[in-house]
């Protein structure tokens, strides 16, 4: 009962191994093999051919082994019964025919099989069956032995003794379920191998290649990661040495591309506005205010531009000026005392929340304008409802979590931590916002994400290094 139970578990994890792989190879036909399945193939194939040869080895040499020692019963028999049947010749004179009569006479004992027995036979010199009873030689899956009858130094004749190898059968009837057991923890041993030996080579490939995709986006500053291995490193380097050139004068142009768009429509006010100052406007006080207030509100869109245009320029290259240990919640609440000095009406809706252990290594006056930047991204872009800001220690990092109520719409959604990308340039907004941001977590080694795109939530998640 165990050794069917052992089969038949054994069996079913043979199906499911091949069943996978099937799906798996029929995947490959549309978005190609990967590495991890390459590798499982090909150690699959190593262990599954030396699993297959070994089994085959072990049956062999058990087939050979149970042959030996039915070979070596069957001789014992046929000695023994040609001693017999020499002393009777010798003894009273008798021929072979008279102990073949004898032989039929005799009562036949039966095998366990319940076949007759034994398995013997009397020939003549010349090879002439005088008695034969059970098994024929010629059957498969029996030895044959035959021994000479010697009476006074001459042959008489020759015994044969006929040995079915039962023993054979039922020793590998015994062993192909361990053997197919083996087989298959072979296998699975392979599987994980396999695994572990394909994350490794497709980890680093798969982060070079996520590098590579943010490198065409315009995410330009992050170094590439390393990981391990020579060829890897090369890989990197050639990377990083990519990245480099790519933010010299391509990067410069487009920088400048996007800059000149975004001036063009303050330059453009203050022109207009100009002109018909020039044509007459001054002379009308009403005219004159209203178009000096365009000015004005034109000019300062340029100052805050510029502004933070130098802010992210010194930032991506000087890094950061002021590092020390720092608690994060108290820039936070610099942050939001900064927000409140200009949006007083929303100090009701600001809810505030953090834990104890929330050190970090960094500037605190970077930090605390990133978080000022989620926290007027919030303002502006959410709709009515409460702004949470909630700090906290989770393993190794600190995240600090700005949400509020709103969406953000398809189509910035991709672009939302790029240069000049706002949906509120009427209001004021430059679109760097959360490109610094972004910034200053590279800078301090963490990473910004918006972590839900709303409807009805939006929440952007800042996540540094713990001190």
């Amino acid at each position: 009962m165990f050794q069917l139970i052992v089969v038949a578990s054994a069996a079913v994890g043979l199906i499911a191994l091949v069943a996978f792989i099937a799906a798996r190879l029929l995947r490959a036909r549309s978005s190609g093999m990967s590495i991890r399945m390459q590798v499982f193939l090909a150690l699959a194939s190593i262990v599954g051919a030396f699993a297959f040869g070994l089994g085959l080895l072990v049956l062999d040499r058990i087939k050979a082994r149970a042959e030996l020692v039915g070979r070596e019963a069957a001789l014992g028999e046929a000695r023994t019964v040609a001693a017999i049947v020499a002393a009777e010749l010798e003894t009273d004179g008798r021929t072979l025919d008279d102990v073949a009569t004898r032989f039929v006479r005799a009562p036949q004992a039966s095998t366990q099989d319940g076949e007759l027995g034994p398995h013997l036979a009397l020939l003549t010199r010349d090879g002439a069956v005088v008695f034969a009873s059970g098994r024929s030689p010629e059957e498969p899956g029996t030895v044959t032995v035959k021994v000479p009858i010697v009476v006074y130094g001459a042959i008489a004749g020759y015994t044969r003794v006929v040995k079915p190898t039962l023993l054979i059968k039922k020793t590998l009837a015994d062993f192909a379920p361990t053997i197919l057991v083996i087989s298959l923890a072979l296998g699975a041993v392979a599987a994980v191998a396999a695994s572990l030996i394909g994350r490794t080579i497709a980890r680093p490939i798969e982060e070079l290649t996520r590098f590579a995709t943010s490198v065409s986006e315009g995410e330009r500053r992050a170094a590439p990661p390393l990981g391990h291995g020579r060829e890897v490193m090369l890989l990197s380097r050639a990377l990083d040495s990519m990245r480099r050139q790519l933010e010299g004068r391509p990067f410069v142009e487009t920088f400048a591309a996007d800059l000149s768009h975004e001036l063009k429509n303050p330059v453009a006010a203050i022109r207009a506005s100009a002109e018909v100052l020039t044509d007459g406007a001054l002379d009308e006080p009403e005219e004159a205010r209203r178009f000096v207030a365009r000015i004005l509100e034109a000019t300062a869109r340029i100052e805050a531009l510029l502004a933070d245009l130098l802010r992210l320029a010194r930032l991506e290259a000087r890094g950061l000026e002021d590092i020390g240990t720092v608690e994060l919640s108290r820039c936070a609440q610099t942050a939001i005392d900064a927000v409140l000095a200009y949006a007083a009406d929303r100090s009701a809706d600001l809810l505030f929340r953090s834990t104890d252990d929330d050190h970090v290594r960094g500037d605190a006056a970077s930090l605390a304008r990133a978080i000022e930047n989620l926290l007027d991204n919030a303002i502006v872009h959410g709709d009515p409802g409460p702004v949470e800001v909630t700090i906290e220690r989770i393993g190794r990092d600190v995240r600090c979590r700005v949400s509020s109520r709103g969406a953000i719409a398809k189509g910035v959604r991709p672009r939302i931590f790029r240069r000049f990308v706002t949906t509120r340039a009427a209001r004021g907004g430059t679109g760097l916002g959360l490109a610094i941001v972004k910034a200053v977590a590279e800078a301090h080694g963490g990473d910004v994400v918006c972590a839900e795109l709303g409807p009805p939530t939006v929440e952007f998640t800042l996540t540094l290094p713990a001190a």
